[in-house]
């Protein structure tokens, strides 16, 4: 992004409200009525964070494997393998969120294929969903059993049973 498209960008985004703030567009968000990549996009943030936290019960001294296990845990492979693992405790509204998410139109990295890159997708628009509706237990137990299954599935494979 070069400077040029930045202030268009800021311009468009940050209008002075008259009296030396920046005016607020809305007042509240509607999770339901979000489109599916934008849910994607916070449950993404939370779950890059959870996953951050969460390795903290394993280690606390090294970065770079803290590092290098939360790049792996939160991989569009990871992901779409969690959803699977953990699809039979969804809600039919969670599923359905998913669906959204994962048939949104996007583009898939290299490092994954366009199947698992669309299912970690709406794996991420579920938790964000639930992030935005601010149903936080819920949020928790959902990512938790994602953390514990990509965790089970990673010592399986280590283990020579994957």
């Amino acid at each position: 992004m070069n400077f040029e498209h930045l202030k268009k960008l800021t311009d468009m985004m940050f209008v002075p409200d008259g009296s030396g703030g920046i005016l607020q567009r809305y007042d509240s968000v509607d999770a339901k009525l979000l489109n599916p990549l934008v849910q994607a996009y916070i449950g993404d943030a939370f779950f890059h964070l959870y996953v951050r936290s969460r390795l903290l019960s394993y280690e606390q001294a090294k970065v770079q494997v803290l590092n290098l296990f939360s790049a792996q845990i939160v991989s569009a492979v990871w992901q779409a393998r969690a959803y699977k693992l953990i699809e039979d405790v969804l809600t039919d509204e969670e599923k359905g969120v998913f669906r959204r998410g994962r048939n949104a139109h996007s583009h898939a990295p290299r490092k994954a294929s366009t199947i698992e890159y669309h299912a970690s997708t709406g794996f991420e628009a579920v938790l964000g969903f639930l992030y935005l509706s601010e149903r936080f237990d819920r949020l928790i137990e959902v990512t938790e059993r994602a953390f514990q299954a990509i965790a089970k599935e990673i010592m399986s494979k280590r283990q020579g049973k994957g």
